[in-house]
């Protein structure tokens, strides 16, 4: 008998700290984002910011390009996709976009390089093998040597749009990242190349357009012509989760902006 009451006791107790500690935990949720490298920066901050106010929520970034970021909600693969450039027609049949910031696309020069201004005629001109050589817009007597972003990048897509270099452009290297370009150019007295501006630093070069230095200031008045906008991508007619949910509505309103400036780029908001 006394057996008998003491393993109802045990057994009570138990049940009693499961039950405590069922109600005192707060079950783990996760968002998934994938897309463009050149929103890293920006991703950061909203990281950051967001998961510090939902330690419950743990959001991941995977940087693969916005093709891919694309393609990955197209296939069912990640929650939110990035994209650094406005959605075709064919992909807006399956995908709803949202800007949530605008980036200017700065071009850049290795910082040996006297050239500190060129027109978007003499960019398009350099970028489809017109113009050679340094010399030809004020340089050095130096080969120009152009680096690019891969086929899929928003970047590129970006960049090629508002030249009007779409399918000419001559690379002589085409990198998969934001970073890759910067490093190529900084390590290539003759090279050329463009990056999300909030990713120009001190090893590279940036010049100015049409006589325009790239700032947010000049992005956001319009004045520098070579900029894109940075999207939120979903799939057309599909909920997202819960936590997807909590994360796109806190990055798609003002409270992010101070992040987005942080960044180096725009707040739309």
């Amino acid at each position: 008998m006394k057996k008998a009451k003491i393993f109802a006791l045990i057994m009570s107790l138990v049940l009693a700290v499961c039950c405590f500690t069922a109600c005192g935990e707060t079950e783990a949720q996760s968002v998934s984002t994938d897309g463009s490298t050149s929103m890293e920066k920006v991703m950061g901050y909203f990281m950051e910011a967001f998961m510090e106010e939902n330690p419950d929520i743990t959001v991941t970034y995977n940087p693969t390009g916005s093709g891919s970021g694309i393609q990955a909600v197209i296939d069912g693969t990640c929650d939110i996709g990035l994209a650094s450039r406005n959605l075709k027609d064919s992909e807006l049949e399956t995908c709803d976009q949202t800007v949530v910031a605008i980036d200017g696309i700065a071009v850049i020069v290795n910082t040996s390089n006297t050239v500190s201004d060129l027109t978007i005629d003499q960019i398009a001109s350099i970028f489809t093998g017109e113009i050679t050589n340094w010399s030809e817009v004020g340089g050095e007597d130096l080969p120009i040597v152009c680096i690019g972003r891969e086929a899929s990048s928003g970047t590129r897509d970006g960049f090629e749009s508002i030249t009007g270099t779409a399918d000419a452009c001559v690379y002589s290297q085409e990198l998969t990242s934001t970073g890759d370009v910067v490093s190529a150019v900084s390590s290539n007295p003759n090279a050329i190349g463009y990056v999300s501006l909030a990713s120009v630093n001190d090893t590279v070069s940036a010049i100015s357009v049409e006589g325009v230095y790239p700032t947010s200031d000049t992005v956001l008045d319009g004045t520098y012509a070579i900029q894109r906008n940075f999207v939120f991508v979903t799939k057309k007619d599909s909920e997202l989760s819960e936590a997807a949910q909590a994360f796109y509505d806190y990055c798609t309103s003002s409270a992010v902006n101070e992040y987005i400036e942080a960044a180096g780029c725009v707040p739309v908001n």
